[in-house]
């Protein structure tokens, strides 16, 4: 990490070598981060405005993701007729990109958060269904005839032999869909944003800003490894019945 730091440096600042309009020095980007950390802020609010904004959204696009991807996967990978039902209109509305969804978005929900808030759905519900579906599929049928044997219910069976047996693939398709919220989330919010980090970069990309740039990227990167590391927290507690690897 130093050594990248100094190589930075010595690019930029003590050899000169790079245009500071293609890549800043260390000291202009610090100085576009005290200039967005302090005071008025930049694109309307400080960094931690900016950033508190992308989390929720990020927050509220996941979570609707979850609650509605996690128990559909689940059920299409229990029954076989919920998947012939639901598995075409799947296919169908999959190959379209999250961020074709924008200008619909828009007309539809105006430049509020809503519509953000639909597109990150709309990102993160596909690997939530695809991952629950494939661990639901996954399970051992031997387990589930066991169950069966010692008089289980249906309710049963899925609540502690399918479910259990789909929590890695599920929290799996949690990462990738925590993954793909945050870059959703910079792309919606370069279209119509009045804060977030993605109203950051595109303010400091029509300013040539490149030391708010590289601020405004950092800050994408600190949230979603934060948030990253809390879903793996969580993993780790729930699925606290698996080895450490």
């Amino acid at each position: 990490m130093a050594g990248a730091l100094f190589l930075w440096w010595l690019a930029t600042s003590g050899l000169r070598l790079l245009n500071p309009l293609r890549l800043p020095s260390p000291q202009e980007v610090w100085a576009a981060f005290s200039q967005i950390s302090a005071g008025q802020g930049y694109a309307g609010a400080t960094l931690w405005q900016h950033a508190l904004h992308s989390l929720g959204l990020v927050a509220r696009g996941f979570a609707v993701a979850v609650v509605t991807g996690i128990p559909l996967g689940l059920l299409m990978g229990w029954s076989r007729r919920a998947e012939a039902l639901v598995n075409p209109i799947f296919l169908l509305l999959r190959p379209i990109p999250a961020l074709a969804w924008i200008p619909l978005a828009i007309v539809w929900f105006g430049l509020g958060d809503t519509g953000k808030v639909f597109v990150i759905w709309l990102t993160a519900f596909v690997p939530c269904v695809i991952n629950a579906f494939t661990g639901a599929r996954g399970v051992d049928p031997v387990l589930i005839a066991a169950a069966r044997t010692q008089g289980a219910s249906t309710a049963q069976v899925i609540r502690h032999v399918v479910i259990p047996g789909a929590m890695p693939l599920m929290f799996t398709g949690l990462r990738l869909s925590l993954q793909a919220s945050w870059t959703t989330l910079v792309a919606a919010e370069l279209v119509g944003a009045f804060f977030g980090l993605g109203r950051v970069l595109n303010v400091a990309g029509q300013d040539i800003f490149p030391g708010m740039i590289l601020v405004g990227m950092a800050g994408v990167a600190v949230c979603g490894a934060a948030t990253t590391w809390l879903l793996g927290r969580v993993e780790r507690r729930v699925i606290n019945w698996r080895p450490a690897v």
